[in-house]
């Protein structure tokens, strides 16, 4: 008899993170029975040392770049995947589910779509190293850890924050950041999301309340758009989280959460065509 196939998920990070952030992610999932992925962006090279080292191989990315990766990526998988992302990568997430791309999407912290209006004081000042200057738009920036500890890690020891800075960080293209930013006055824009659409797969927002980059109130703001489609959209809060929350100590909590949720949609016939993971 042969083995029933394993359920692709593609694992998709936001800025200033490498992809092999995820490791640990694609372990668990694995063990759980899914065939998990976690390519980087375009031209990301393979290890955190090198990209720190080779910047200028991923500067002056566009958002809508970005997403066509990806979109080829989850294309190429053998069956439709589960798509999970982080930061930027929650906002692709939203934009290849409702495009129909894959069976099922969880944006963790996700950056802000189109139509999000919320501009809390404390995400400007995450911005800030990167809008700051708008000569970046065409460079790849990297955090300073005290940025990154007020981005990502502000909701952890300052130990534990320099940690997963020393251990993840990478320079990011920006360009997408500052088409994020203006994108309530671009009717075209790359983070333009199809809310609307009533046959996409079932959605999981999930936002840390103590988020400064990506905080709790934008990810509501963006829940609320999807109030008119009849597709399944859920909101999932984590308290006292702030953006690290898929790499720091409680990584565990978040991707459990995620699991047991699958769990509940494949059940509830939400997961069409998918088999329960072995």
């Amino acid at each position: 008899m042969t083995a029933p196939q394993r359920i692709p998920i593609l694992f998709i990070h936001g800025l200033w993170l490498h992809h092999s952030s995820w490791q640990p992610w694609l372990t668990l999932f694995k063990e759980r029975g899914y065939d998990p992925v976690a390519p980087g962006w375009p031209h990301e090279p393979a290890t955190v040392a090198e990209a720190r080292l080779h910047p200028e191989r991923v500067a002056n990315q566009s958002l809508q770049s970005v997403v066509d990766h990806f979109k080829a990526l989850a294309q190429a998988l053998p069956a439709r995947p589960i798509l999970i992302g982080h930061s930027f990568g929650g906002l692709i997430v939203e934009r290849l589910l409702g495009e129909d791309v894959g069976v099922a999407g969880v944006a963790i912290d996700p950056a802000q779509i189109r139509g999000v209006l919320p501009l809390p004081l404390a995400q400007l000042r995450a911005g800030l190293p990167a809008l700051g200057n708008p000569a970046n738009i065409s460079r790849a920036i990297s955090l300073t850890a005290d940025e990154f500890r007020f981005g990502f890690g502000n909701a952890l020891s300052p130990e534990e924050s320099d940690d997963l800075f020393d251990r993840w960080t990478i320079p990011s293209p920006v360009r997408g950041l500052f088409e994020v930013a203006v994108a309530n006055f671009n009717l075209h824009a790359a983070s333009r999301v199809n809310t609307h659409n009533d046959t996409r797969g079932p959605l999981l927002l999930i936002s840390g309340t103590a988020d400064h980059t990506a905080p709790e109130v934008t990810t509501r703001a963006a829940f609320r758009l999807y109030r008119h489609s009849l597709a399944v959209t859920q909101i999932s809060r984590f308290e006292g989280r702030g953006h690290s929350l898929v790499i720091d100590h409680g990584w565990r909590e978040v991707a459990e959460t995620i699991l047991v949720w699958l769990d509940q949609q494949r059940s509830a016939g939400h997961l069409a065509g998918v088999t329960a993971a072995q």
